[in-house]
């Protein structure tokens, strides 16, 4: 049987791009047919244009928390689903709230990928330990087992004794659900002096997977890999058996974005993961997820080719609030555009004596001269006097930090 799940995963790199950039016209154009949203905020592009990546990134990003007012002013979907909700199989909700359509193909949210590569395979018991109700994600892993063949007991969450007693007489291959739960589900075997060593595979999600944390679920005579996946968006990424990186899923395109912007950054660079999903249902178009992330160079050993990011790397949003007013990354990036010498910058916010302290470090060739024109930004854009540092080239570090609050609660 073939490890991989079909030749998608297999293609090369740039039949995989354009690929995926001859369909993005007909994708742009179906949005703004259909989702009244899309209609508004591409009201001007033509469709036909878009066919790569630069031409992409003149789109605007639409981030998980701006749609959360967006659908408040246009229930329940923001106008951004292109499938009526009379049409649909399910309605789920998240936090936030943020509602989710789940549409009727079969795999809606195209897991099953996922789960073949950590080595499910057909007639395998799957323990699904996803919740089950508001939100998609039991739904998520369940349908995706289906998909391959595999049936699936629908534990849910919490009842560790119970979820023991299931797993001993039952005796699944399989644990989805977040990595904490297992740990709580085999300390509560141990402590109940029950045997449940059928369970051979995990696939988690749904919470930061530290690498302690892995190293004693695998300890324990599993093989656990890890998936990153969204109610909005589905599948973005999956780890394989090789557990170098992850790999972005064959039906979005994934770019990395310097946070509080759409400007894609350069490769290896820490950066906002934004997601334009091939999903006529729901046709996220430079979706933004909030999450931190960069792509891995090269190719994954088990033969896919796609490309890989590195997992969880922390929150894009970094708004902090400086003397009572709201701060953004956004605007952190009006100030630089403003001032083309400044390669990148990252705003420090500290505190004196109680006081709220702004620092902009800028890596730029410059004098006080240059320092004292992007003060003078810093004042026009956020309405508050920050400090300007000129720092070497290259020494601000590479972990996706646009707004760095270091203060400390008095």
């Amino acid at each position: 049987m073939s490890e991989h799940y079909d030749d998608l995963e297999t293609r090369d790199p740039e039949v995989r791009e354009r690929a995926h950039f001859a369909v993005v016209p007909s994708l742009i154009r179906h949005a703004r047919d259909k989702a009244p949203g899309f209609a508004k905020r591409l009201a001007g592009v033509e469709p036909e244009a878009i066919r790569d990546r630069h031409a992409l990134a003149g789109l605007p990003v639409l981030r998980k928390g701006e749609l959360i007012d967006l659908q408040k002013s246009s229930l329940p979907f923001g106008g951004f689903a292109a499938t009526p909700t009379g049409d649909l199989l399910r309605v789920f909700a998240s936090p936030g709230p943020i509602y989710d359509p789940e549409g009727r193909r079969p795999d809606y949210w195209r897991l099953a990928r996922a789960l073949w590569a950590a080595g499910l395979r057909r007639g395998e018991l799957v323990h699904n330990c996803f919740a089950y109700h508001f939100t998609p994600a039991g739904a998520m892993l369940e349908t995706a087992a289906h998909a391959i063949g595999c049936p699936v007991f629908p534990g849910g969450v919490g009842n560790a004794e119970g979820q023991v007693k299931a797993m001993h007489d039952l005796k699944p291959a399989c644990y989805t659900g977040t990595p904490s739960f297992l740990k709580i589900i085999l300390d509560k075997a141990k402590e109940m002096g029950v045997e449940i060593a059928s369970l051979k595979r995990a696939v988690v999600s749904g919470e930061y997977l530290p690498p302690p944390l892995r190293a004693e679920l695998e300890g324990r005579g599993m093989r656990v890999v890890n998936v990153y996946a969204s109610a909005d968006l589905g599948l973005i990424a999956y780890e394989s058996k090789a557990k170098e990186g992850l790999i972005v899923e064959e039906k979005v395109l994934v770019e990395i974005v310097r946070p509080g912007t759409g400007d894609p950054v350069a490769s290896g660079e820490i950066g906002e993961v934004v997601v334009t999903s091939f999903n006529d249902d729901y046709p996220l178009i430079r979706f933004g997820t909030g999450d931190l992330s960069a792509v891995l160079p090269g190719t994954s050993p088990c033969g896919r080719t796609n490309m890989r990011i590195k997992g969880w790397m922390g929150r894009a949003d970094q708004t902090t609030k400086v003397k009572g007013m709201f701060v953004h990354p956004a605007q952190i990036a009006d100030v630089l555009k403003r001032h083309k010498e400044i390669a990148k910058a990252r705003l420090v916010v500290d505190r004196k004596d109680h006081n709220d302290l702004m620092t902009l470090r800028c890596e730029a060739a410059g004098d006080a001269t240059l320092a004292a024109r992007i003060a003078e930004s810093i004042q026009a854009v956020c309405k508050l006097k920050g400090e300007v540092e000129l720092v070497p080239p290259g020494s601000l570090p590479n972990d996706g930090k646009v707004i760095d609050d270091v203060r400390k609660n008095d």
